[in-house]
């Protein structure tokens, strides 16, 4: 999980309350006490973190729970809010199909800007928009290549001249042709700046007179923790058509100082990256943020996540599933459409109360495990994968023998086969309600 020691700290501070058999005074300060020392530890601002501590105490001592809301619940709410207002706010980016939105990417060198560019390029792909990408950077050797190779991989056209002299010039005529070819979004990948935030603002203001973008969007290394600030203050003060991007929030402990400072400016934090990979990109959404954090979960990501698989994928299943009659091959099947969302780690902590409870070495078996019991259905014959009934012990030892697989692995998925029939079964009858029958019809 993103932020993944603040989030098993807050979730453990607020359990002080959740836990507590009556929530008095003492068990707010325990609470309170324990969000403080997480905060500063994910290197957010003493003075930011001592004045949402200082909100947070006496709102849950002073304030009295509306009609039908119990202490309890009303104390934990008041965490949700505070932390969420220190996280910022963000949706202020709006791309608009049938005509070419221009958005130019800046940001130090090293943030990840090239990157960046190529999630976003995706992340709009994937959601019916026309991309191209321009690289306006004539700096960097091997800039051009890594932008291009990263346009192949995802599908997206490329512009730009590694031996241009002069980059706002080359920018100008990539742009217009992109036009001319239709995108509705384009790209711009400027060159990256040192640590003067005065030679980088400069550079975007020249740009930006050139080109005209819609937006401009800076690239932030979430590594940076508090020292985000001063780029987002620079940045902030410039551009009244200002959006950031955070990068690398999966592989930093201070990536909640990072989140924390660029709010405190006022500037939008847009989207963030959550990995490596050009799928690895999420927008930023406060609220679902700390809803993570706190153990929450994040259903309606997840739901999207789920809507983004092929219909025909989701629907195949729902006439059996409904009548309880799901065959080993049809859990494969869902076993498969669960991996093609993500891998765990991403998915795990969008379901309430599951992210921070289980650790990333339990993570690692679940995701090995779907795939063992891939093979271990593969090694079964087609007669075995529709009628798990007649497997008995000496069907279960040859599959283990080719699956290279041990008995016991084999009875475990059939147990889990089992479990996932049964439920499949409770939710078609509406013995399941709520966010989470809906995610488990979303898997049909």
């Amino acid at each position: 999980m993103v932020l993944d020691k603040l989030g098993r700290a807050l979730h453990a501070a607020v359990r002080k309350v959740t836990k507590a058999a009556y929530v008095d005074e003492k068990t707010v300060k325990e609470m309170v006490r324990d969000i403080q020392s997480a905060l500063l530890q994910a290197d957010v601002n003493v003075e930011l973190t001592l004045k949402l501590c200082r909100v947070i105490e006496e709102r849950a001592l002073t304030e009295k729970p509306p009609p039908g809301v119990g202490r309890r619940e009303h104390v934990i709410g008041i965490v949700y809010s505070e932390l969420s207002n220190l996280m910022g706010k963000s949706g202020r980016l709006q791309i608009q199909a049938g005509r070419p939105n221009l958005l130019l990417l800046v940001g130090l060198q090293g943030s990840g800007k090239t990157t960046s560019a190529a999630k976003l390029a995706y992340y709009f792909r994937k959601r019916g928009f026309r991309v191209g990408m321009v690289c306006a950077d004539t700096y960097r050797p091997g800039a051009y290549l890594q932008l291009y190779q990263l346009g192949e991989q995802i599908g997206v056209k490329v512009l730009g001249d590694p031996h241009a002299k002069d980059p706002v010039k080359l920018c100008k005529e990539c742009v217009e042709r992109l036009k001319s070819e239709g995108c509705e979004l384009i790209l711009v990948d400027t060159a990256g700046r040192h640590k003067r935030e005065e030679e980088l603002m400069q550079e975007m203001k020249t740009m930006a007179e050139a080109i005209k973008p819609d937006g401009i969007m800076l690239v932030i290394d979430a590594t940076i923790g508090q020292q985000a600030k001063e780029q987002a203050e620079a940045f902030h003060s410039t551009t009244p058509l200002g959006y950031i991007f955070l990068s690398k929030l999966d592989g930093s402990a201070k990536g909640g100082g990072a989140i924390s400072a660029v709010a405190a400016t006022g500037a939008s934090i847009e989207f963030v990256g959550t990995g490596e990979h050009v799928d690895e990109i999420e927008p930023f959404d406060p609220k679902k943020f700390v809803g993570r954090l706190l153990g929450m979960g994040d259903l309606d990501t997840l739901l999207k996540k789920m809507e983004q698989m092929p219909k025909g994928e989701r629907r195949s299943l729902e006439t059996k599933m409904a009548l309880g009659k799901m065959s080993l091959g049809d859990f494969q099947q869902m076993l498969e459409a669960v991996q093609k969302m993500g891998p765990l780690d991403k998915l795990l902590p969008m379901v309430p109360g599951l992210g921070v409870s289980i650790s990333k070495e339990q993570l690692k078996i679940g995701q090995d495990k779907l795939k063992k019991f891939r093979v271990i259905i593969n090694s079964m014959t087609p007669e075995e994968r529709e009628e798990p009934a007649i497997l008995n012990a000496s069907r279960i030892r040859r599959i283990a023998r080719g699956s290279g697989t041990t008995e016991a692995e084999v009875r475990e998925l059939l147990k889990q086969y089992e479990v996932m029939k049964h439920l499949a079964k409770a939710i078609s009858r509406g013995g399941i309600k709520g966010p989470l029958r809906k995610l488990f019809m979303q898997l049909e």
